[in-house]
């Protein structure tokens, strides 16, 4: 699915976040499952709305996982999603199962809607029973609303090790109707797609079948979700989900719809743009690097460069230090698994030439460190060999990431 990418087609929403397309509602409080910060979010669609949704590809999956699947590929339709954080209800056989399901009918009887129309997330230390008693608590106590503090209450709950909220959302022009989506994220560590240890939720006013949306999404969490890495590991719970309830009244999209490029490329965004946010808030980090590969024999195997060259714990390194070591580069590059012509390659840093058909070229060492003590560090990459392109996010690796992953239970 390619398509010509225009920034004129969208606009950037400064308010109200992921409340703010037409009929949606969150809220977020601290129930104590964790000591003191929120840990327990609702959002919540006027209407069942259509879904779509991506979860992790490790064989080991949390129990709320499985609920939320069940809604997304048997219901097809999604009208709430309850999230927790500070317990990430994996590894914890049946009554994990029970819990998982609890919750669910909780939140489908405070909100009289039916039970298989709520998805379930949650996040957090894996292997320990989820505690029910704060939980239960905190369903009957959350009160959606459409406002900003609601939204933000939502972004806070739903975080664990993350630094930072991460919002985002754009309105486009579908059949001369204004169209909203927006999104929230949590994720920092455990960062390797296919997926990674986040949680994404998306919501839209546009009309679109739950068929055509969970296509869509599966396109784009390629190109977006799934180009990030923070340190290998592929979580239990991995989830990211689409709710799009109809309200603003479009005619239904398909790929046929003359205005689907817009509806296509401002998803796209909200989803690149969360995906970045995670990258860049990845545990201990200090810089996003970015990797943009070109001249790859397809899309796919440029693709498969830029995040091994994202992923190298070397190359990683490197960035954090000011390291101009573009050998790390090229030898990521190598070991790729892609088709590479050594003769043909050319490496840049942040603009500058390193490396050029397989010849080093002579560049400045100050200037490069400036460049590489900057908090955004691209490497471009070109191979000379086809017409593939892509992009990868990652950050670099700091003494921080290791405090905070020896100490994660404590």
């Amino acid at each position: 699915m390619t398509l010509i990418a225009s920034a004129s087609i969208m606009k950037k929403v400064s308010s109200k976040n992921i409340v703010s397309p037409k009929g949606f509602k969150a809220a977020g409080l601290h129930c104590g499952l964790k000591h003191k910060k929120k840990d327990l979010a609702v959002l919540v669609s006027e209407v069942p709305a259509s879904v779509a949704g991506v979860f992790t590809t490790n064989v080991v999956q949390a129990a709320p996982l499985k609920v939320t699947k069940e809604v997304v590929y048997t219901t097809k339709k999604m009208q709430a999603m309850i999230v927790n954080s500070g317990n990430a209800n994996a590894c914890t056989g049946k009554q994990g199962a029970k819990d998982a399901q609890t919750m669910q009918s909780l939140v489908a009887e405070k909100l009289d809607i039916e039970g298989n129309l709520v998805g379930v997330c949650s996040t957090g230390v894996i292997g320990e029973i989820m505690n029910m008693e704060p939980v239960t608590n905190g369903i009957n106590q959350l009160e959606p609303k459409d406002s900003l503090e609601s939204a933000i209450d939502f972004a806070q709950a739903i975080m664990t090790t993350d630094t930072v909220m991460k919002n985002t959302s754009y309105s486009t022009i579908v059949d001369g109707k204004e169209v909203i989506i927006a999104g929230v994220a949590k994720g920092s560590g455990m960062i390797e797609p296919n997926m990674a240890t986040m949680l994404g939720f998306i919501t839209t006013d546009a009309n679109i079948e739950s068929d055509v949306l969970q296509a869509t999404l599966s396109d784009i969490t390629n190109l977006t979700f799934n180009a990030i890495t923070v340190d290998g590991d592929t979580s239990t719970n991995d989830t990211v989900v689409v709710m799009a309830n109809g309200l603003a009244g479009n005619e239904a999209l398909t790929p046929d719809h003359p205005d689907w490029q817009n509806f296509y490329y401002t998803l796209k965004t909200v989803a690149q743009d969360l995906a970045k946010m995670i990258a860049k808030d990845g545990e201990g980090a200090t810089k996003l690097i970015e990797a943009e590969v070109e001249g790859a024999i397809s899309d796919e195997e440029a693709r498969k460069i830029a995040k091994t060259v994202v992923g190298s714990p070397l190359v990683k390194t490197a960035v954090f230090g000011c390291d101009a070591n573009w050998g790390r580069i090229i030898a990521a590059v190598g070991y790729s698994g892609a088709t590479v012509d050594p003769e043909k390659l050319s490496i840049q840093i942040g603009g500058v030439t390193m490396v050029e058909n397989g010849e080093p070229v002579p560049f400045s060492e100050d200037g490069l460190i400036q460049i590489l003590k900057m908090h955004e560090v691209k490497i471009y990459v070109s191979l000379g060999i086809g017409e593939g392109k892509g992009h990868a996010w990652g950050c670099d690796l700091t003494y921080d990431y290791v405090q905070i992953n020896a100490s994660y239970r404590s």
